[in-house]
């Protein structure tokens, strides 16, 4: 088999939420120009159907779904109209979160907590509990989860983000390791600073957006094609033997050192007479 057809999903139905713009948009374009037909959910129908019709510009099948991923409800009548229009969901892509908004640690009222921790962890969970029983009595599926830098190192007034993401990636590597047996991949992708509305709003002041680059060896924004193109490696068979990851689209973030900490310490010289 060829690369490129170790690439494709044709025959293969995805769900992505979150899809009405930013990675959750972009993922449902590539995946259907890989050759899956896609479902999109979201709160905005009128961006979720610009989507729809991009996925259709590839000749595949998409069926919009407004869906609140807070609400249990919503997420099963989602599930049903999915299954219903488009068949067993193959690829399931939860992308539906952010950090709804900054406080520090012990400004964060309950219901503040529970709202970011619904948005980003439990709604994956629900999604999971939903679809993933079907694709283990098949023994083929994928899920794909994205959680986000945040993780990787503590993050000033977005705990409540950082730990629900946190959440998110043992969810991942727990269910990787249940459904692993029942031929179900679950992988984790971790973006970084992603051109985004989202991220631009966050960002707006050039001396912070400055700041945030710094950590960032590749010293650029990404696209949300990047992630994109990494969550379909992820999908197709050309990841097959890859489950239990967790994949940074960061520009090197996690390794990264902020250029204060590399000035001090390029000013560290070893001790008279030490050898190397």
């Amino acid at each position: 088999m060829s690369l490129t057809d170790r690439l494709r999903l044709s025959g293969r139905t995805a769900l992505v939420t979150g899809a009405s713009r930013g990675i959750g948009a972009a993922v449902a374009r590539m995946l259907a120009a890989a050759g899956a037909d896609v479902a999109v959910l979201g709160r905005s129908r009128q961006d979720l159907e610009g989507v729809a019709a991009a996925v259709r510009s590839h000749g595949r099948r998409a069926v919009v779904a407004e869906c609140d991923v807070t609400d249990a409800a919503q997420i099963e009548t989602s599930c049903a109209t999915v299954e219903e229009r488009l068949g067993t969901v193959d690829l399931l892509v939860n992308n539906a979160g952010g950090p709804v908004f900054q406080a520090s640690v012990l400004d964060v009222r309950d219901d503040g907590w529970e709202r970011v921790h619904n948005l980003n962890l439990t709604s994956a969970f629900r999604f999971v509990r939903r679809l993933a029983p079907a694709m283990a009595e098949r023994r083929q599926g994928v899920i794909v989860n994205i959680s986000s830098i945040a993780v990787a190192r503590p993050w000033p007034e977005i705990a409540a983000y950082g730990a629900a993401k946190a959440g998110l990636r043992h969810l991942t590597q727990t269910l990787a390791g249940e459904l692993g047996p029942h031929g179900v991949r679950v992988n984790a992708v971790s973006p970084a600073w992603i051109d985004t509305a989202v991220n631009r709003a966050y960002l707006a002041d050039p001396a912070l957006s400055e700041s945030a680059l710094d950590l960032v060896p590749l010293g650029r924004w990404a696209s949300p094609d990047e992630v994109a193109t990494v969550v379909t490696w992820l999908a197709s068979p050309a990841a097959s033997f890859v489950t239990g990851a967790d994949i940074p689209v960061d520009g090197g973030f996690a390794v990264a050192m902020p250029s204060r900490a590399r000035a001090a310490l390029s000013r560290v010289r070893p001790p008279e007479g030490a050898r190397s």
